[in-house]
């Protein structure tokens, strides 16, 4: 079974940029698909941008379309989420995870988590 470290997060003003990373460790990340979560405090963790397991097929949150970027490394048997233009609502936790869903005509649908065994996240800060 293969375990998930998220790192990169941290403080920026808006406008700015952060770019997390997810490393997998206990199988390779190229037989999953793989998508990033947030939780911000009071609210309920939310999908924010998911990947197929192969053909690169992807899916964003309106709120953040145009803005994160969301790659998958088979190689470095990571996956990453390059967030530009951060935005006063987007602060939160951000966890990465193996995640389930249909790949068609490159885009990503029906995403959600496979399972409900989260790590410790990432904390992203806005502010200025």
């Amino acid at each position: 079974q293969v375990q998930l470290v998220e790192s990169g997060g941290g403080p920026v003003q808006p406008g700015g940029s952060l770019r997390l990373s997810c490393a997998a460790s206990g199988d390779t990340l190229e037989d999953y698909a793989v998508g990033w979560f947030r939780q911000a405090p009071g609210k309920a963790r939310e999908v924010v941008s998911c990947i197929s397991r192969t053909d690169g097929g992807r899916s964003d949150a309106d709120s953040v379309k145009g803005r994160f970027t969301i790659s998958k490394d088979n190689a470095k048997n990571t996956a990453t989420l390059q967030m530009n233009n951060l935005k006063p609502e987007d602060p939160a936790i951000y966890y990465c995870a193996t995640v389930r869903g249909t790949s068609r005509g490159g885009n990503f649908y029906l995403c959600e988590a496979r399972g409900n065994d989260w790590g410790q996240g990432t904390q992203v800060t806005v502010s200025s």
